[in-house]
Order: C-alpha cells, then sequence, then structure tokens
C-alpha cells in the first residue's frame, strides 16, 4: 500500500466527510468534532488532516522517547499535560485515544517517580535538619559552625518536597542554624568587650590593691581587701595568658605585702588580747547571725530591711578564727538568704491572687508555697545543669581560667540556692505539724 494510501485509510478509519466540513470521530469522552473543511478534494482534505496527525504523533513519540532517557523524568511532566491538553483542540485525524493512552502512562510513570524522589527527599531533610537540631545549642564553636555549613550546602543540592510541607522544614532548618550562628556571634561579641572591660577592672582592683597595702587600720583594710579578693574573682573574661599572669602577680604582691605586715601586727600583740578580740568578734557575729534567723518570724517588709541593715553591720565586724570565720559566716548568710528567698516567695503568692489577697485554710496556704518552692527548685537545678554542662565542655585552655571560675562561682549560686529553698520547705512542714 503507497504512502498516500495508508494516510487516506487512516483518515477515514478515525474520521469523515459530511457536506464540505471535515470531522474527527469521537473517542473516549470526547464527542465528534469539525477539524477542516473541504477544499481541492475529500480524499485530499482527509490525507492533508492524517499528515497533520503524523507531525502531532512525531512530538509525542519524541517526548516519550526523551522521558525514558532521562533521570530527570519530572521535567518533563508540564510537557506531556500539555500535549494531552491539545488533544481537545489539535485539527488532524488519527489515532487520538492510543496517544492519549501513552502520555497518561507516562504521566503517572513521572508522577510515581516524582513521588519516589519527593519521599527521598523529605527523609534527606528531616535528617539534616535532626543534625542541625542537635547543633543548635552546641558551644563548640569551630566544629559546630563547619559541620552547620557542611549541612547548608548538603540542603541546597537536595531536591524537594511535597508542597505542603515545604515551608515547615525549610523553617525548622533555618530556625536551627540561624540560632547556633547568632548565639556564635553574641558569643564572641561578648568575649571580646569582656577582655576590654576586664583589662580595666584588674587594672582597678590593683590600684585600690596597692593604694592601701601600707594602711595601720588593719581591721578595715583587711575588709577592704578581702572585698577586693572576691571583686577580683567575680570580674569573669578571660585575658592572654602572660598578661593575666602579670596582673595577678602584681595584684597578689600588694596582699601579700599588706597580709606580712598583718600577722607581724598580730604577732607583737598579748595572745590574751588577740584571742580576746577574735571572741568578741565571734561573739558580735553569732549575735547578728541570732537576729538573722529570728526574722523569718517577722513581717518580710520589715525582716528584708532589717536583713539588709544586719549585712552593713557584719562588714563592720572584725576577723573571727579561720574555720570558725567561715563557720559563721556560713550560718549569717544562709540566715538572710532564706529572709529574701522567703520575701520572694510572698510576693510571688501575692501576684497569683486575683484580689491580692490570699483565701482557702492555713494548711493550703502552707502547701501552695511549698509547691512554689519546689518549682523554684526545678528551674534553679535546671539552670545549675545548663551551667555544669557549659563548664564540661569548656577546654582546659589558660585563657579559659577566668570564664572557668565564673561558672564554677555561679553553680556555687545556684547550690546555695536550692539548698536555702529545701530548708525553707522543712521549715514550712514544721509550722504545718505546729
Amino acid at each position: 500500500m503507497e504512502p498516500q494510501d495508508h494516510l487516506l485509510a487512516e483518515a477515514r478509519r478515525y474520521g469523515y466527510v459530511e457536506g464540505d466540513q471535515v470531522w474527527l470521530r469521537s473517542f473516549m469522552d470526547w464527542p465528534a468534532r469539525q477539524v477542516g473543511q473541504v477544499k481541492e478534494s475529500e480524499d485530499a482534505s482527509l490525507q492533508y488532516f492524517a499528515q497533520r496527525f503524523e507531525s502531532f504523533r512525531a512530538k509525542v513519540e519524541e517526548l516519550l522517547a526523551k522521558i525514558e532517557e532521562s533521570e530527570n523524568k519530572g521535567s518533563f511532566l508540564m510537557k506531556a499535560l500539555h500535549l494531552k491538553e491539545q488533544m481537545a483542540s489539535y485539527d488532524a485525524l488519527g489515532d487520538f485515544e492510543s496517544l492519549h493512552h501513552r502520555l497518561t502512562e507516562a504521566e503517572e510513570g513521572i508522577k510515581v517517580t516524582v513521588a519516589r524522589n519527593r519521599e527521598k527527599n523529605l527523609n534527606t531533610k528531616i535528617s539534616l535538619i535532626q543534625e542541625a537540631e542537635a547543633l543548635r545549642d552546641s558551644i563548640d564553636w569551630q566544629a559546630a559552625g563547619e559541620k552547620l555549613q557542611e549541612l547548608r550546602q548538603a540542603w541546597i543540592k537536595t531536591g524537594p518536597v511535597e508542597k505542603h510541607l515545604t515551608e515547615e522544614l525549610e523553617n525548622r532548618f533555618r530556625e536551627a542554624v540561624d540560632q547556633f550562628f547568632v548565639r556564635k556571634k553574641d558569643f564572641l561579641a561578648d568575649k571580646k568587650a569582656m577582655s576590654n572591660r576586664v583589662l580595666d577592672k584588674y587594672r582597678d582592683l590593683i590600684r585600690k590593691s596597692e593604694a592601701i597595702q601600707n594602711s595601720e587600720d588593719y581591721e578595715e583594710t583587711t575588709r577592704q581587701l578581702k572585698q577586693l579578693q572576691q571583686d577580683w574573682k567575680e570580674v569573669g573574661g578571660s585575658l592572654p595568658r602572660k598578661q593575666a599572669n602579670e596582673l595577678w602577680t602584681r595584684f597578689r604582691a600588694a596582699h601579700n605585702h599588706f597580709f606580712d605586715r598583718l600577722k607581724e601586727h598580730i604577732s607583737t600583740k598579748r595572745v590574751d588580747a588577740k584571742d580576746g578580740y577574735m571572741d568578741d568578734n565571734l561573739s558580735r557575729k553569732r549575735a547578728l547571725v541570732a537576729e538573722a534567723a529570728a526574722l523569718l518570724n517577722q513581717p518580710m517588709s520589715a525582716a528584708v530591711a532589717r536583713a539588709k541593715e544586719l549585712q552593713a553591720a557584719w562588714k563592720k565586724v572584725g576577723p573571727v578564727r579561720g574555720e570558725e570565720s567561715d563557720r559563721v559566716w556560713e550560718q549569717f548568710i544562709m540566715a538572710c538568704d532564706k529572709v529574701f528567698e522567703m520575701s520572694a516567695l510572698e510576693h510571688f503568692i501575692r501576684k497569683r491572687q486575683p484580689n491580692g489577697q490570699e483565701s482557702g485554710s492555713a494548711e493550703d496556704r502552707i502547701n501552695a508555697r511549698v509547691q512554689a518552692l519546689r518549682d523554684f527548685i526545678k528551674y534553679d537545678k535546671q539552670e545549675q545543669e545548663v551551667l555544669q554542662e557549659n563548664l564540661g565542655k569548656l577546654s582546659d585552655s589558660p585563657g579559659n581560667e577566668t570564664f572557668r571560675n565564673m561558672l564554677e562561682g555561679k553553680i556555687r549560686g545556684f547550690e546555695r540556692k536550692i539548698r536555702t529553698k529545701t530548708d525553707l520547705i522543712e521549715l514550712l512542714r514544721q509550722r504545718l505539724a505546729a
């Protein structure tokens, strides 16, 4: 059969002439429709529209071949859909139904491939998010920063996921990465600013120490120098090791000079006088401890004011023998801490009352305070654990010594807070049992 005869046969199989119009027969759910008009002759017109179908079929064949060969099949989905849409209006005669089935099969295959790839991409992105979130709170700035940069590149190279998940995943990943680098930026800025402040603070403490190292007011100077020593510990920050050692040597020399003089001064006094002096100081400090301990039985506003007065009075009392000095100081500071903690507790309870008036039985009131203290202890322990974790991750570099001392001081502070609140819980229980 000649090609033209074949085209005419195909045209008559899928189309027909009615009057002077050329019609495509109905197929699938599409009704018959006019595709053109007869011009020279019926056969010539039928062959013309059959040839147009062959051109259209060649486009479909070319697309299907590309889909088969390509690894990125999803990029051809819209082209396949566009060709299917063209069938509804393309003026030609031929087996459109067969082409429609083949394009539909290709479309379904592409969708399966796309869905499979998106599921794979989803798993990859979830894994990247989990890695980023695990590094979000790290203080290993160098290693964690490099790893997060690698995760960023991996994220960029990972293909898309379902549209309804895209924004949520992007936000989670970006938030984890951004939080780390914001923390790192803040840390480095704080560290630099702290170094600048630290040097000035150390020099000021040295100047103050050297100014009083030859003082003969031994009692007041001892108090001042001990305060300066405490201030030195609380400066925080870090400096280069050589510079930090030089500053510490100057500071310690001034203090050693005074305390050597104090030792010599005390040794010239009669032992009984010295003992009497120390005993008197101890008695005065024990009296302050007793009064501070009794403040819990007074209204909190008055108790807090008196506790501050007692702290000021404590500073004016002279030194006490070594171990006894630490013991009586611990007793005093714990008594004052209880007053301040109890005041804070009462303020917290009042704020929770709708009209500022507390209702319920005495037992209910005490139980509410006990529960609040337990909650405060829980929060204190959480803060303490974070500090302990940061301390554990801090390198042993000498440059971190001051920062380490600061963390250790804060950890001890939380230990004292927890111990104070625990004692208050026991006191409230005793009141309830009484």
